[in-house]
């Protein structure tokens, strides 16, 4: 048996299950804190946030950090994990592409975790949106811009 290294070894066993929930992370290129200037974290962060982006899926929470994107993502019929996260990649890009944007935004791959049933979804998602806390960026949830989750207002 031979070690798959890099982007390769993340994609071994994925598998892309209808209805299913998946934690996601994907990393901005170089783990450069790209999401650290406001007005680039405004346009991904509506790029992220627009129904456009999750056609046959739902993001149900997510976090862009300065330097990388959790989310929480249940797939529809016929929906395919990679695709999906690559669609939310490349609305971002796109969107960075606007100002003059030319070079890369997001690293090839992603990390993600299918959740189990008996998994706990909204401490799940309060874990995600609280991400900026545990980073030392704010001291309150409410504090950091660029989240959002479907249980917020309900």
């Amino acid at each position: 048996m031979t070690i798959s290294s890099g982007h390769s070894a993340l994609r071994i066993g994925r598998f892309s299950e209808a209805g299913r929930i998946y934690l996601v992370t994907t990393v901005v290129w170089n783990r450069a804190p790209l999401f650290r200037d406001h007005v680039t974290a405004r346009m991904a962060a509506r790029a992220i946030h627009s129904p456009k982006t999750w056609l046959n899926a739902e993001c149900l929470a997510w976090v862009l950090m300065p330097d990388h994107w959790h989310g929480i993502i249940q797939l529809g019929e016929d929906a395919d994990l990679s695709k999906t996260i690559g669609k939310m990649k490349s609305r971002v890009i796109r969107a960075l592409r606007k100002t003059g944007r030319e070079s890369p935004v997001w690293q090839r791959a992603f990390h993600d975790r299918a959740l189990r049933k008996e998994d706990d979804l909204k401490a799940m998602a309060r874990y995600v949106v609280a991400n900026p806390i545990r980073a030392g960026l704010v001291r309150r949830v409410g504090d950091y811009p660029y989240w959002d989750a479907i249980w917020v207002g309900s």
